[in-house]
């Protein structure tokens, strides 16, 4: 009798059957728009494959016609394939793209979502292996801040010196490596003033006696399964056939385990990513798990997608360039077809208020075609910022001169007070254990129910071992809780249970279940007599959120999507500018983009930099890479000499990722009208332009980089009519002048008003400001102060 042989039940499971081969055969008329790269990404289709895409090249495209193909030549079936995305949007335009393709609705893939939507899903089925319960609430960011700070307070530590939101961000990192209490490295276990175990596992107990998961523990959780049950894991290895991988660059160490434990039995995975692209380090992403694949998965096919379909030669090029100072990449060249168009734009500013107020203005010209490329749509153009800071000088600006803008990545709805307080008493009808749920909202609205009465509720339902809900049900039997207090303590208690037995029974529909929980509780009621100016919006929020419900089958499907994605979706009225950070504008493109704020410091960050060192810049380069890769027709990178951070004026050289930049591929370009008094055009010589004052000031213009642009920009009529004669926006420095002025002569400043002279070095002077305090300026950029009426404004 023939033993069993592991490689030839493999062989067999894997090799095409008459069918497959009979279906393969078939006409296939969506590979027709593929790319040879694309096509050939698409039909590699045993084994390990990694789908190097480029910004711009087409992957999503690439990557749903793999499936399409999968189920096209019988290879799989929509069930036996794990597609993965990071966000709901990018599952949602899969399936779409999947359906057109296919010609009609693709059923039967359940399998298709997020890592934490999919995770939700076998987690719900095993629950029980880790200590919940299948109807486990999702915590959100809220609920856990509040829930750590009950623990912090419990064990004794000041919150001030060591905030709930701290330690959140520690236990969040440790879930993000896969790291279980017991598996925290001995270096590591230091964190929280030696106190960050024993918080992580007291946490940890905390949450499966409130039958409760936060974020983390959905990948956690499951990978921990995985580890410790062969059989279940064996299980799903052999039903997901085939699986495919969004954004595979932006991963973490628990994302990348599961994945592995999944594909180690076929081998069949293929993620598509750009490790060019990988600038989420600072919430766990490693770019490592990219770079590594082929060790990862030996015999791996890579094929690179790098004809571009988005940019121009110019900031293809422009980017390109930037990104090859990155040692840690795999390397690949963006092309297009396109013809050649405008030429990256580069161009600086005295502070970041006259860079807003330019860009403004520039916003404005292109709206209205007055620079030679037609109209643009205020939809057609972004900002894009390395900071949400950055953000004010726009939004300030912008409402000055009443040009619409959006802000992309602001408050959400679901993050609104009445849209929380309403989706946990959703929770408490789905799940009575969600503690954190019970204190939200037992005296909301008021019910007399203070500190005194929950703190009662509280003991009844320790001294019981159960529940809040359950405490309080006691409390209430017990007559534990007088006057309306204990009245309105009961009618919650009353309401809650008959509630979360019309849920379990489907008396009535999720939709009308949630418009009774809203008015039996006296939520409604209570804005509806609130007179506040807020209330009506809130109202109108509340309907809103009920609308929302429709679309799902049930109200734990809604309370799991509000969990999955905060998501703002609100349509917006008339065209827009978008203002939003580098981070959030991935995956999105524009016809016109700025990039402000390219200065040291700044961009890159120095707080990355000073964290994370190399690794750190060379993240910071990949999301200038992002930045001018979002651009499809016109790029303008800005940087300015002064900047107000917080509040506080700071100076700043120039990136240094200018100086990456290909001189045959930028214009220069200096302030149109000089902004800041029109010096130079004025003739004045005593002070020139406030932007090269600036420089001067802090030497910014010496880099090698911006003096070989800089030079190239001399005697060159710019491309556009920019208002200002070329002279005026092509002045050199010589820095060789020597100061007039002595100790304790008066001067005048533009920017920083009268001042008393208090030092003299070369040209540099020590200037004591009546307002501003003390600062070092270059000589020629004062004047007497008996001459400040003679600077024009």
């Amino acid at each position: 009798m023939s033993s069993f042989d592991e490689n030839d039940a493999f062989d067999a499971a894997v090799k095409p059957s008459l069918t497959q081969r009979a279906m393969a055969a078939r006409p296939m008329p969506y590979l027709d728009g593929l790319n040879p790269e694309q096509r050939a990404a698409v039909e590699a289709m045993d084994g390990p494959v990694l789908m190097l895409a480029g910004a711009g090249t087409g992957k999503t495209k690439a990557l749903t016609t793999r499936v399409v193909h999968l189920m096209n030549t019988g290879r799989a079936r929509p069930n036996e394939i794990l597609a993965v995305t990071f966000t709901n949007k990018a599952a949602r335009e899969m399936k779409n793209r999947v359906a057109a393709l296919m010609g009609q609705t693709v059923e039967g893939m359940p399998w298709l979502g997020t890592f934490h939507s999919i995770c939700v899903k076998l987690l719900r089925r095993h629950a029980e292996l880790v200590g919940l319960k299948s109807n486990f609430t999702i915590l959100d960011t809220d609920d856990q801040i509040r829930l750590m700070k009950q623990l912090i307070t419990a064990a004794g530590i000041d919150d001030k010196r060591w905030p709930a939101r701290m330690l959140a961000g520690i236990i969040d990192n440790w879930k993000n490596r896969a790291w279980t209490p017991d598996k925290v490295p001995v270096a590591e276990a230091g964190a929280y003033d030696q106190k960050g175990v024993a918080l992580y596992t007291a946490y940890q107990e905390r949450l499966k006696s409130l039958n409760a998961a936060d974020f983390g523990d959905l990948l956690l959780h499951v990978v921990t399964i995985f580890q410790t049950r062969d059989d279940i894991l064996s299980q799903y290895q052999r039903r997901f056939k085939y699986i495919l991988v969004d954004e595979y660059q932006d991963t973490n160490v628990a994302q990348y385990l599961w994945l592995r434990l999944l594909a180690s039995w076929h081998k069949n995975i293929c993620c598509v990513g750009d490790d060019d692209q990988s600038i989420y380090g600072w919430r766990g992403a490693e770019v490592g798990n990219i770079l590594r694949f082929e060790k990862d998965f030996p015999g791996a096919h890579v094929v690179r997608l790098e004809q571009n379909y988005r940019s121009t030669p110019h900031i293809l090029a422009a980017a390109s360039s930037v990104i090859a100072g990155n040692a840690g990449r795999l390397g690949k060249t963006l092309w297009t077809e396109e013809q050649e168009g405008e030429k990256l734009r580069l161009i600086g500013h005295w502070d970041g208020e006259e860079e807003a107020r330019w860009i403004g203005e520039e916003a404005e010209a292109l709206q209205r075609g007055t620079r030679g490329m037609g109209p643009h749509s205020l939809d057609d153009m972004a900002i894009l910022v390395r900071a949400s800071h950055q953000m004010r000088a726009f939004e300030d600006r912008f409402l000055t001169i009443g040009l619409p803008y959006r802000v992309i990545g602001g408050p959400r709805f679901y993050e609104r007070l009445e849209i929380r307080d309403a989706m946990a008493y959703f929770r408490l009808a789905v799940s009575p254990e969600d503690d954190l749920a019970f204190e939200r909202i037992v005296n909301t609205p008021k019910r007399g129910l203070g500190d005194v009465a929950q703190k009662k509720i509280q003991a009844m339902a320790r001294a019981n071992g159960v529940s809040l809900v359950e405490g309080a049900q006691l409390l209430v039997e017990a007559k534990g809780l007088g006057g309306k207090g204990g009245a309105e303590l009961s009618q919650l208690v009353d309401g809650l249970d008959r509630w979360a037995r019309d849920l379990r029974a489907g008396a009535i529909s999720h939709i009308e279940l949630a418009e009774t929980i809203l008015e039996e509780s006296g939520y409604t009621g209570m804005w509806q007599n609130d007179k506040t100016p807020e209330a009506p919006g809130r109202l109108e929020n509340l309907k809103e959120l009920v609308k929302a419900l429709e679309q799902f089958e049930n109200l734990q499907g809604f309370l799991e999507h509000v969990s999955l994605i905060m998501d703002n979706e609100q349509e917006a009225e008339g065209a827009k500018i978008s203002v939003m950070t580098l981070h959030a504008a991935k995956g999105l493109e524009f016809p016109v983009v700025f990039l402000p704020g390219w200065e040291d410091g700044l961009f890159p960050s120095q707080r990355s930099m000073d964290e994370s060192g190399v690794k750190g810049l060379e993240e910071e380069r990949r999301l200038a890479y992002v930045g001018i890769t979002r651009a499809e027709q016109l790029c303008t990178i800005s940087f300015a000499a002064n900047r107000r951070v917080y509040g506080q004026w700071q100076s700043a050289l120039p990136s240094r990722f200018i100086d990456e930049l290909p001189e045959d591929h930028v214009d220069v370009l200096t302030p149109p009208g000089l902004y800041g008094g029109g010096f130079g055009a004025a003739g004045m010589t005593e002070v020139k332009s406030t932007l090269h004052e600036a420089a001067a000031e802090a030497n910014v213009y010496n880099s090698p980089g911006w003096r070989r642009l800089q030079s190239r920009s001399q005697g060159r009529s710019q491309a556009r009519d920019m208002s200002q004669p070329s002279e005026a926006r092509n002045i050199t420095i010589d820095m060789a002048v020597v100061s007039s002025f002595t100790q304790g002569d008066r001067v005048f400043h533009v920017k920083f008003g009268y001042g008393t002279v208090m030092g003299v070095e070369g040209d540099k002077l020590d200037i004591e400001f009546d307002k501003a305090g003390a600062k070092k300026v270059v000589s020629r950029f004062v004047v007497p102060a008996d001459r400040a009426d003679d600077v024009p404004f």
